[in-house]
């Protein structure tokens, strides 16, 4: 007899990191990590931005792992191809309430809003912008690629500048995938800044 998959919707805890004064500064960066980091030391790297007016918030993916073996280091991930449209719909679910909660801390006093995806993070922070309510001020790609269903009409339509960042060194976003992802961005007619980085 086979099995049956059923599914549930069940309550989780996330966790994010913050550098910054979050209720006063005016410029908040959402950053999303790449596969198998932890925000607690992602968020680190941003530190040299961090002052009175910038605030960094870095949420953690809802999937943690032993990145290796059965002990030792943390990391986590947005998504697997395993119930892939369910763990889409949840990190979504996620980065909403978590804005909710940043502009509720904030009694709802105004901000700049800059978000960056990080490998990973980068399809999640695309598919979280193509959805949101939020209206980011800027929204960076570093070193990953849009999922193949982004409405590109949405940066262009709420005039986000969007900035794609690359490596000439990058295992995983080769020089064809780079050109596939050029390719896009001119079909859709937008005006994002390509920048190329040593690495």
């Amino acid at each position: 007899m086979e099995s049956k998959k059923h599914q549930i919707s069940v309550k989780r805890t996330a966790q994010y990191y913050v550098l910054g004064n979050l209720a006063e500064a005016k410029t908040i960066w959402l950053v999303l990590h790449g596969y198998g980091y932890a925000a607690e030391f992602f968020v680190k790297k941003f530190n040299a931005i961090v002052n009175e007016n910038t605030c960094v918030i870095a949420p953690e993916a809802l999937s943690k792992f032993y990145v290796n073996g059965l002990d030792g280091k943390v990391g986590a991930s947005w998504m697997t191809k395993e119930n892939r449209e369910e763990e889409i719909d949840d990190y979504l679910f996620y980065l909403n309430t978590l804005y909710s909660e940043i502009v509720s801390l904030r009694k709802n006093k105004p901000f700049k809003l800059n978000v960056l995806g990080f490998s990973q993070g980068g399809a999640t922070a695309a598919r979280w912008v193509a959805q949101t309510t939020a209206k980011p001020d800027n929204f960076i790609m570093w070193a990953s690629v849009f999922p193949d269903d982004m409405p590109f009409e949405i940066l262009k339509n709420n005039n986000i500048k969007s900035y794609f960042l690359y490596g000439d060194k990058d295992v995983f976003l080769t020089k064809s995938r780079v050109d596939l992802q050029k390719q896009k961005l001119q079909d859709a007619g937008l005006d994002i800044k390509l920048i190329p980085f040593f690495g």
